[in-house]
């Protein structure tokens, strides 16, 4: 029997992808709930029938077709209304998602397709999990915000609902675990760190690994009835492309969240999005975003040499993804574990050299934070002013002095077109000067603003790793105490401290990691800024001398 459902948000179908337009309020018949990929099928008032995103509704299991009594009731004891809401408001996006995930996790791998019984193919295996699923609207340039962090915050608007899944910072996140724990590191598990010029270093592989994601395609799956992205990504090493839908890259993110994210910052993936995914201008921003965000990857020597992301980068075949996915999901060297896989070669630490460290790298990175917040903000700023303010204003300076040239050619007087013409050709190049404003954004503020967003989720994420350091460092200080009473032998007390020194060398080879990209990308950056701002005030001077030589010395 069909269910009701209530819509919690406005929608807009896309042409050509069978979706139902619904606005907030309305009452729609799902007369199917396994369509998959985070959608539903619904009929409105109007008996119109389509896909509606299963996050942009409140489902209500209690309700049927002939029990709309019913619905209201239950509507009124909601969660929402337990906050004081409005009855006639819904669930919050988050309530519907956790309870979707849970849904999701049940579902098998052994799914069938139609009546032939063969397993999904690669792409129907995702279905569990919608493609994209937050709204941001078309691109306007970089916004001061527009950075997720490793929760992905929520909504900036009504349009804008995170419905990803983040997969909780590790299994297991007590550092006891990690501490109280010999550990002999083996094999290919087996990650050193050596002793650099600037301090503790990871080992970096001879030829650094790259990969271009490129050549984005629409494609289609149950019938025409869902529609994708997929890109391609081809990896230096192979130079064999391997395609990839968004999705994918969220699961590779949060497998690499769940391996390295107690140890090493993994900036999130750019923001899942419902409407408008189709547009040029959203794909190409999109496909830039996941081109930096495979670069870093790929920079790092520990996660480009993880069997989870050479898998990404290069499965064979439909099976050998399938079998390295799986391998990936039931990996138990996650969370703190992970330590036990480096082994510094390198004079154990003082438990208060780790704790200084660890505090100077909190404060810097901090500070760091801070200053690239400011920029965002500011270039932000600068941003709509170029594309709104300072370009109307050179508009209005063009149109004045054109009109002023009107004024005298009404004079009547011999002798003055050279003057009336030189104005007018001085009032165009005013108005030339206005579109150059606004362009140039997109020429060099562009960069400035995605390098510094790229920085903003990577400082987002040390917190949480600072914060796996000084729990481990609690736990050392309490050594002495849990020796006098017998809970721990002196020798538990030696590993933890040893433990704890292998943490700091971690840390600090990351950090080092992080300052030499750090100055590394700001040296590019900011020359390829400046070098952009000098051939735009080149520009605009050549064409102010060229409106300057109309006029006629007196």
């Amino acid at each position: 029997m069909a269910m009701k459902a209530k819509v919690l948000y406005d929608f807009t179908a896309e042409s050509g992808n069978n979706e139902l337009t619904v606005q907030e309020g309305e009452i729609l018949t799902v007369t199917n709930q396994n369509v998959g990929g985070g959608w539903v099928e619904a009929r409105n008032s109007r008996g119109d029938t389509g896909l509606v995103p299963v996050d942009y509704i409140e489902l209500n299991p209690g309700s049927t077709t002939d029990q709309n009594d019913a619905y209201n009731h239950d509507h009124d004891n909601s969660p929402a209304n337990a906050q004081g809401v409005n009855g006639n408001e819904a669930w919050t996006a988050t309530t519907w998602s956790n309870n979707c995930s849970a849904d999701n996790s049940n579902k098998t791998e052994q799914e069938t397709a139609g009546n032939n019984g063969s397993l999904y193919s690669f792409d129907d295996e995702w279905d569990d999990d919608s493609d994209d699923g937050k709204s941001t609207g078309g691109y306007d340039g970089p916004q001061a915000d527009d950075v997720g962090t490793m929760q992905r915050g929520g909504a900036h608007s009504t349009m804008k609902i995170s419905l990803n899944k983040f997969p909780g910072f590790s299994k297991t996140p007590n550092p006891e675990v990690y501490l109280l724990t010999k550990h002999v590191a083996k094999g290919n598990e087996r990650l050193p760190i050596f002793s650099g010029e600037v301090g503790p270093v990871w080992l970096y592989p001879q030829a650094q690994i790259d990969c271009m994601v490129a050549d984005p395609k629409k494609g289609s799956k149950m019938y025409g009835l869902k529609s994708y992205i997929e890109y391609q990504i081809t990896p230096n090493t192979t130079n064999r492309p391997v395609n990839h839908r968004y999705k994918h890259f969220d699961w590779l993110y949060e497998r690499l969240v769940e391996k390295f994210g107690c140890a090493l910052p993994i900036p999130c993936l750019p923001d899942k999005q419902v409407t408008g995914r189709f547009e040029e201008e959203f794909i190409k921003m999109r496909m830039e975003r996941l081109q930096g965000w495979m670069s870093r990857m790929c920079r790092h020597p520990v996660i480009s040499n993880s069997d989870v992301f050479q898998l990404f980068l290069s499965y064979k075949d439909e099976k050998d993804w399938k079998l390295g996915k799986r391998k990936a999901e039931k990996d138990e060297v996650v969370g703190v574990k992970m330590f036990s896989t480096i082994d510094p070669e390198l004079p154990e630490l003082d438990p208060a050299q780790v704790e200084q460290k660890c505090e100077t790298y909190n404060q810097f990175t901090k500070s760091m934070e801070n200053s690239v917040k400011e920029i965002l903000a500011v270039g932000h700023l600068h941003w709509k002013r170029c594309t709104g303010p300072l370009q109307k204003e050179y508009r209005q300076i063009g149109k004045a002095f054109q009109n002023l040239s009107s004024a005298f050619n009404t004079s009547a007087y011999p002798r003055e077109s050279t003057l009336t013409d030189a104005l007018t050709a001085t009032g165009k190049t005013y108005e030339e000067i206005a579109e150059i404003v606004a362009g140039q954004p997109r020429k060099d503020l562009h960069f400035l603003m995605e390098t510094n967003i790229e920085y903003k989720g990577l400082l987002s994420c040390f917190p949480d790793t600072m914060g796996v350091h000084r729990a481990a460092i609690d736990k050392v200080k309490e050594a002495d105490h849990l020796v006098a009473t017998n809970k721990i032998s002196p020798q538990d007390k030696h590993t933890m401290e040893k433990n704890l020194s292998t943490m700091s060398y971690t840390l600090q080879a990351e950090m080092n990691h992080f300052h030499s990209n750090r100055i590394y990308d700001y040296n590019r950056l900011m020359q390829f800024y400046l070098e952009e701002q000098v051939k735009f005030y080149e520009m605009i001077a050549e064409k102010l001398k060229n409106a300057l030589s109309q006029y006629t010395t007196m």
